[in-house]
């Protein structure tokens, strides 16, 4: 007997079926982050890394054009498995040396990255207005600023990223989450903490007024705790997205590393669940204060992935990446988080939920303890290594990894 079979017999025993695990696993779309690529730079020269945005490290081959992001991507995705779409920052439109900016950014400007998508047979593209390392951007503020120029600006190209939007989905036969991040905020203690939220509730009320196709474009809001430079004061606060997106039928995206240290977005999840028909992820691994680590098979992505599964909402919960690390291979960067999204989902794949909700139920607690633990001991990784062999992939990876960097990257 294999591994597997003798896995399978002991998975068979807890009553799971680790062929439906696997099966289920395989058509969970991962929306990856093209920004890892290349430090969050982005294509359209529009101005240097701002808005609390910040990479560390100086690791060779980071990809310079459109070209070189495109080879990455693509070989990174060559090593992960499951079903794969693409997630893609405005800041990322292939202009051709056309002079437009953000606010008037056209389907057009992204249909290289629509053919790279089919090529690649992806499930899906995912999108992300660029509010951030722009001059338009001004004194820190975009949607809520005080400068009505300065808000209609942005206001425009949130619109225009929703046309575009329309457009992938389009192209792509799945609708696109178009997530709205702002890096608005004060860095001391502000005066009004009222005024500028009311200006960004006006903006967003402009933006939904537009017309767009709900089921072609998924808008969602993403709240943060506070950041570099706006330490004091977020705009963009948890509770006022969560409120705003309720009030007006939208979707609220929770990324795992805007929140306290001890404030988990695995909590999160069942508790919006019970209101919300969709939520989005933007899974990272927070340290401290700094919120962008590669994702790694943790306690919270467990979690995280457990909330997902045990809550029958892997078609409600959009799950997306989001980390950028420059002090490592990129492309290795990319291959691990998305392989320990994956991990986490099958382990929760795995786990006899029912069963562990009926002891909570009965107050058996001592019992629930003892079987949580047991469990952990159960062979998950001998079921990880057969989802791999199936899926075409290598368990070891760091070798092709390093293959490429030798013949590619080290030429940069």
């Amino acid at each position: 007997m294999t591994a597997y079979d003798l896995a399978k017999e002991q998975f068979a025993l807890e009553g799971i079926d680790t062929e439906e695990a696997m099966k289920k696993l395989a058509e969970v779309p991962v929306s990856v982050h093209c920004w890892q690529g290349d430090d969050v730079i982005g294509l359209d020269g529009a101005g240097s890394l701002s808005g609390g945005i910040q990479t560390t490290g100086n690791y060779p081959g980071r990809a310079r054009n459109f070209e070189e992001l495109k080879k990455d991507i693509a070989k990174a995705f060559s090593l992960m498995p499951g079903k794969l779409r693409l997630n893609l920052h405005a800041s990322y439109a292939i202009l051709n040396g056309e002079n437009v900016d953000r606010n008037a950014y056209r389907p057009e400007h992204f249909a290289p990255w629509v053919k790279f998508a089919k090529e690649l047979k992806l499930d899906g593209i995912d999108f992300n207005p660029t509010m951030f390392s722009h001059p338009m951007v001004k004194g820190g503020l975009t949607l809520s600023s005080p400068d009505e120029e300065v808000r209609k600006f942005w206001v425009d190209h949130c619109i225009a990223c929703l046309k575009i939007a329309e457009y992938f989905a389009d192209e792509m036969g799945s609708p696109c989450l178009v997530n709205i991040w702002i890096p608005d905020g004060l860095k001391d203690v502000p005066a009004d903490r009222l005024t500028p939220r009311l200006r960004l509730k006006d903006s967003l009320d402009k933006i939904l007024a537009c017309g767009y196709n709900r089921d072609k474009a998924v808008v969602a809001v993403e709240s943060k705790v506070f950041g570099i430079g706006v330490e004091s004061y977020t705009v963009g606060s948890n509770e006022f997205y969560q409120n705003y997106a309720a009030k007006n039928g939208i979707c609220c995206l929770l990324d795992n590393g805007h929140y306290h240290p001890l404030e988990y977005v695995s909590d999160k999840i069942p508790a919006l669940l019970a209101f919300y028909d969709k939520l989005a992820l933007h899974v990272t691994r927070g340290v401290r204060w700094d919120s962008d680590h590669v994702v790694i098979l943790d306690d919270e992505i467990k979690e995280i992935a457990k909330e997902i599964v045990r809550c029958n909402a892997l078609d409600k919960v959009m799950i997306g990446l989001d980390y950028f690390d420059a002090s490592i291979n990129r492309l290795s960067a990319w291959v691990t988080g998305e392989r320990s999204m994956q991990k986490a989902l099958l382990q929760a794949l795995l786990m006899p939920h029912a069963k562990l909700a009926k002891l909570q139920d009965e107050g058996s607690f001592t019992c629930l303890m003892a079987e949580s633990e047991r469990l952990k001991d159960l062979p998950y990784g001998a079921v990880w290594a057969e989802y791999l062999k199936r899926q075409g992939k290598e368990e070891r990876y760091y070798e092709q990894i390093s293959k490429y960097e030798k013949e590619e990257l080290s030429k940069r």
